[in-house]
């Protein structure tokens, strides 16, 4: 697809989508959620979870023996729950409908039932199972805490638009005030049937798909999807999902304020002794500034700033999945990003066995297009 029909045409889309590859869109989906809402985990120790939270950036809205709530400063919603539970493990996702109405046809159209969400939260939610078996809410009519004082943008000398004098540029080595959550990103080896389905019941469209070098003509193996507000932009991506040898979680973004916010943010959280995953840099899709970093648990979170706003007028760019082509400048892409760190690649090889023997989308050929892209 040309240009002329609202395919972006940068770095990372250099042509659209070949006559017969996936549309990127569902004709009629049942609804048209408008954000992600927030995040579910469990965590077995949430005293832990809450200090990585803070010093991530995070601020406590509610803790109990139970269950703690963690919000940006915009005002909205808990943008992550965490319950307690034996082992660390990503619960699902809520997203946000327009109105109490979508949330009924969008149970109606399931055979799913509405229920009452619980009297922190406020509003009424639909639950159900996505093809991958990964639970996800829709959500409408919650409270909306009030926002929260940001965190100062830094005033920028460009060239000779100065806009600072006599003052000097110090940024505090303090928390990345996260403002609110971007993105989460699923790998499952159900890829195409999963993509249809959020695309069909929450109208997600997508923003890129990637395919592995050499199987073009197999279709796509990830995508960044965002959600459809029409004339309005919205985030690139609100979620992203990948092929593999198995359901997981692979990490989820939370947005700060600028550059030093993200930078000095993880000065603190490296004195802190946490560890960076990979950053900083800046990804070509999204084209996103990004910091990676593992929480408590070893869970993958990530710190962005900058990211693109899209409308509803651009179509799919298309182009191969290399590791190499994940960011547009920063370090090389880590092992421990990558998940090839020893402990971790152990766990990936039992899941290529097991995808193997199973009846999925993730067969030999995908496992060389995989293996070639971490390769790479």
């Amino acid at each position: 697809m040309s240009s002329d029909h609202g395919t972006h045409s940068d770095l990372h889309s250099e042509q659209g989508a070949r006559p017969g590859e996936h549309p990127g869109r569902a004709r009629n989906p049942v609804i048209k959620v408008r954000d992600l809402a927030w995040l579910e985990f469990s965590k077995p120790d949430l005293t832990a979870s809450e200090g990585f939270a803070q010093a991530f950036g995070f601020t406590t809205v509610r803790k109990t023996a139970d269950e703690l709530q963690l919000r940006g400063s915009e005002t909205g919603t808990p943008c992550v729950i965490v319950r307690r539970g034996p082992r660390s493990k990503y619960l699902g996702a809520a997203f946000r409908a327009a109105d109490t109405t979508d949330v009924r046809r969008l149970a109606d159209a399931t055979g799913a039932k509405v229920g009452k969400l619980p009297e922190s939260i406020g509003g009424i939610a639909v639950d159900l199972i996505d093809p991958s078996g990964v639970p996800v809410r829709v959500v409408a009519d919650t409270y909306d805490l009030a926002s929260l004082p940001s965190q100062p943008i830094q005033s920028y000398n460009f060239g000779h638009e100065v806009t600072r004098i006599n003052a000097t540029q110090r940024p505090r080595s303090e928390p990345a005030a996260i403002q609110r959550l971007g993105h989460v990103v699923l790998q499952t080896d159900k890829y195409v049937e999963t993509l249809d389905w959020y695309l069909e019941h929450l109208g997600l469209i997508v923003s890129d798909f990637k395919y592995y070098e050499g199987q073009r003509e197999r279709g796509p193996t990830m995508s960044f999807i965002r959600c459809d507000r029409g004339q309005t932009p919205t985030d690139h991506h609100t979620m992203a999902m990948m092929l593999g040898p198995s359901k997981r979680y692979v990490h989820s973004a939370y947005q700060v304020a600028d550059l030093d916010a993200l930078a000095a943010g993880g000065e603190h959280l490296k004195q802190g002794g946490f560890h960076r995953s990979w950053g900083i840099g800046r990804h070509i899709e999204g084209s996103q500034i990004f910091d990676y970093w593992r929480d408590a648990d070893g869970l993958l979170v990530e710190h962005f700033a900058d990211g693109d706003m899209f409308d509803s007028s651009l179509e799919p760019g298309w182009s191969p999945l290399t590791a190499s082509g994940l960011a547009q400048w920063g370090p090389p892409v880590t092992k421990d990003f990558l998940g090839l760190t020893p402990s971790r690649a152990l766990g990936e090889l039992v899941s290529m066995g097991r995808a193997l023997r199973d009846d999925n989308e993730f067969d030999l050929a995908r496992l060389r297009g995989l293996l070639k892209v971490a390769g790479s």
